[in-house]
């Protein structure tokens, strides 16, 4: 068996973190998803800044939309990457049905300058979900305070939602109460809940970017893993309490865990670290193309996730004993994350402008 293939045995799904009119019409993405089992796609503005920079196929598509007076940049933006977006949720569409809406996912992010916005989200996440067009599409919002009051209004109206940028169990269990008062609210005006899904994307090789330089030794690129296997235990426990009893019962799927941010920063670290160490039932894992590379050459597949809970709860006294503080350093990632988008989200419209 594929190398990536053997992950979905253990309940995992790998997803692509990269999309460009490259993959879509070289053929490459569907040979990863025929070949690799690749069940979901994830676009940042990162990713379309690189995309449009450098793919040629961009051109006169951006050369006929800035002949259009009556576009901003960011409308000329989101009509050039929506038809990727369209293309790779019809790829993966098949993959949506047979799996009864598990699979198939392609996330589009709303502007990074409405983080602070819920309202602004809202819109946002609306405009795009009906621009797209396709019931595997996901909108992706930050997990801002505003980020969170806007996710359970978008469940509540059934729109799927990647909420992305966790890096801290605080902000994670705000995200789940978010996601439950969403489907809660849509259970209560009598609408289906089985369709509408939801991942949290929990963010790792940045963990331990900033906290290695302020640990030993022993613990260093482990305080990451460690923190994700906590919140996915936290997870597991959530799903036996009476409400989500009733959500069940009433066709709810509860939001997975998304491992985002998995290709491995640190050289002397194993280019597979944040695939290998985390697999597990109900979860996804988006890799960068290089990534994926890697696991598919010599990955190995195991249920790692929840293998030793005691010793991820040991490493994270270690951490907390080393002086840092997991819920503030939470923040800060958030934060620069934010600044990041924002930057890539500004380099992004100069192309378009």
């Amino acid at each position: 068996m594929n190398r990536l293939q053997a992950i979905r045995p253990f309940g995992q799904r790998i997803w692509l973190d990269n999309l460009s009119r490259d993959l879509l019409r070289s053929g490459e993405l569907s040979r990863w998803i025929d070949e690799d089992g690749i069940a979901g796609v994830t676009s940042n503005p990162a990713i379309f800044h690189k995309a449009i920079r450098d793919d040629v196929r961009y051109v006169s598509a951006l050369q006929a939309l800035k002949a259009l007076p009556d576009l901003d940049a960011e409308q000329r933006y989101e009509q050039l990457v929506i038809p990727d977006i369209q293309a790779a949720c019809d790829l993966l569409e098949p993959q949506y049905r047979a799996s009864q809406g598990d699979d198939g996912y392609v996330s589009l992010e709303v502007s990074p300058a409405l983080a602070h916005d819920a309202e602004g989200t809202v819109d946002a996440a609306r405009r795009l979900w009906t621009a797209i067009d396709r019931p595997n599409a996901m909108i992706k919002i930050p997990a801002t305070a505003a980020g969170v009051t806007a996710l359970a209004t978008l469940i509540r109206e059934g729109i799927n939602v990647n909420v992305t940028l966790l890096f801290s169990r605080t902000q994670v269990e705000a995200t789940w109460a978010a996601y439950e008062a969403g489907l809660a609210a849509r259970l209560a005006d009598g609408q289906a809940l089985g369709r509408v899904r939801s991942v949290a994307s929990f963010f790792l090789s940045r963990i331990d970017s900033l906290l290695d330089p302020q640990l030993p030794e022993a613990l260093r690129g482990k305080a990451a893993v460690a923190l994700a296997r906590d919140v996915y235990a936290a997870w597991q426990a959530r799903l036996d309490s009476p409400l989500w009893a009733r959500l069940r019962q009433a066709g709810a799927q509860p939001q997975w865990l998304l491992w985002a941010s998995t290709g491995t920063k640190n050289p002397a670290y194993s280019d597979v670290l944040y695939v290998e160490s985390l697999i597990g039932g109900q979860t996804v894992n988006t890799v960068p193309d290089a990534t994926l590379l890697a696991f598919r050459d010599h990955g190995e597949a195991a249920a790692t996730l929840a293998a030793d809970p005691a010793g991820a709860r040991a490493v994270l006294a270690a951490v907390a004993a080393a002086g840092v503080d997991l819920e503030a350093v939470g923040e800060r990632l958030q934060v620069d994350g934010l600044k990041l988008f924002d930057d890539a989200f500004a380099a992004l419209l100069a192309l378009t402008a």
